[in-house]
């Protein structure tokens, strides 16, 4: 009679193992995110006495641990080394996720051109692709030094092998949903194989201090493919976005162990490869129109970097009963809070009209300080007023219609003026926080009301 092979469930979302289906996970309280696999193999040397062998580690005292400063190495990509925290560290890894197309392994081979240049030993595991395909997208990017080797395998152990024997400097793993463990009867992809083959790498990485880089493919909610538990066990999570239609690339840090996760690196995708953008707000501004109601330029500071935006927004007269309310690069609730506010603080009738608010250039906004610049072409697309092309606003906007105070004031006045604006509206809290106001005129508002009729009178 043929043995079943023994199946557990576990949870996408964090890991959680189960014997049986459960309809809400314990460990993270998400709904259906069960999925059944067959067990692991288990493994492992014994004692004579059928334990386990576990290696005995002793602890270490807090004041014994050495606070040396690590040492990073540049990726010859300011806009990456930036979004890293300034290089990448020895012995980390990193997991770039982002959807099909957008330019993930264009982002790495770029990489990895720089540092073969530089001397470094590059290892490039492929799952997906031949040695010929990545030979073509590497004729596009440029030259490439003979330091750099191309490897296409799936096999976990083989690749295993193959870093340990190379022990290379970096290596790249194009994509960690590929790699399976024949010691695991599930399919590449499960959460089981990736769990296991993100271990193993990391285990890798962390023992022969070599620094491995991992693409991860995003579903459909855009968060990536496999268990959640795969975004904690690394040390950098990087997300690489943008319409894949549209030339820009924006790379965004959501973890970091080692740097921000503030920062941003904009990349403009062309023939050859991915260029960086040095000046995102210059470029982010390009073809805005002149004269045209309904559009204001804002600050929204990513970082230690400020960047310049354009908000657009169109107000028309409903044809239905319920008027309608879209919203592209910001958050859908906030703007509706902010139309109810200029309703009732300052006056505007927009109970019975449409509103369409976007963010031009594909940049997504949470930032509060962009309030009071929503505020500003909402209104000015419904009283049909221009706001004039050499100002710029930002401020956070309460519920009682108040002008609220933003970080960094000064970084943000700073770019304005560097790009050629010559009017800044800002809360009135802020005055103390600016040190330096030649060459620009400064408007202070205090309250909403003061902001929409300092443009109307």
């Amino acid at each position: 009679m043929m043995k079943t092979r023994k199946t557990v469930f576990f949870c996408k979302e964090c890991g959680y193992e189960s014997v049986k289906w459960m309809g809400q996970c314990p460990g993270c309280r998400s709904w259906n995110s069960f999925v059944e696999e067959p067990a692991a193999a288990k493994s492992g040397s014994r004692q004579s006495g059928g334990q386990p062998f576990v290696p005995v580690s002793e602890p270490v005292k807090l004041k014994d641990i050495t606070l040396d400063r690590e040492e990073r190495s540049g990726s010859g990509m300011a806009e990456l080394d930036r979004v890293l925290g300034g290089g990448i560290v020895p012995g980390s890894m990193v997991l770039v996720g982002g959807d099909p197309g957008i330019g993930k392994s264009t982002l790495l081979l770029q990489m990895c051109r720089n540092l073969a240049s530089a001397g470094k030993s590059i290892l490039y595991v492929s799952g997906e692709e031949s040695l010929r395909q990545i030979r073509m997208r590497a004729e596009r990017i440029g030259s490439f030094s003979d330091s750099l080797e191309l490897l296409c395998e799936t096999n976990l152990a083989s690749v295993r092998s193959v870093i340990e024997k190379r022990k290379p400097d970096a290596a790249v793993i194009d994509s960690i949903q590929t790699m399976y463990d024949e010691d695991i009867g599930s399919a590449p992809g499960s959460v089981s194989q990736v769990r296991e083959s993100t271990n193993v790498l990391m285990q890798l990485a962390k023992g022969i201090g070599v620094t491995i880089f991992i693409v991860g493919h995003v579903t459909k909610e855009g968060n990536v493919a496999g268990p959640r538990v795969l975004e904690h066990m690394v040390d950098t999570v990087l997300y690489f976005e943008g319409d894949r239609h549209a030339s820009y690339r924006i790379l965004r840090a959501v973890k970091n162990r080692f740097g921000s996760t503030n920062e941003i690196g904009v990349f403009e995708m062309e023939n050859e490869g991915l260029k960086e953008v040095e000046n995102p707000s210059e470029y982010l501004l390009t073809g805005r129109p002149r004269d045209a109601s309904g559009s204001v330029v804002t600050c929204s500071m990513n970082g230690t970097r400020p960047i310049l935006v354009e908000i657009q927004a169109l107000v028309c007269q409903t044809n239905f009963g319920i008027p309608r309310r879209t919203t592209v690069g910001t958050d859908f609730n906030r703007v509706n809070l902010l139309m109810a506010v200029l309703e009732r603080k300052a006056g505007l009738a927009l109970g019975q009209v449409d509103a369409y608010v976007n963010i031009a250039g594909g940049m997504k906004m949470t930032e509060p300080a962009v309030d009071l610049a929503i505020c500003i072409a909402i209104a000015s697309s419904l009283r049909d007023f221009t706001v004039p092309d050499s100002a710029l606003v930002f401020g956070e906007v309460g519920l009682s219609g108040e002008i609220r105070a933003v970080s960094q004031a000064q970084q943000r006045v700073q770019e304005a003026k560097k790009l050629g604006f010559q009017t800044v509206m800002l809360p009135e809290v802020c005055r103390s926080s600016i040190r330096d106001d030649s060459g620009i005129s400064l408007v202070y508002v205090s309250h909403i009301r003061d902001a929409v009729r300092y443009f109307t009178k």
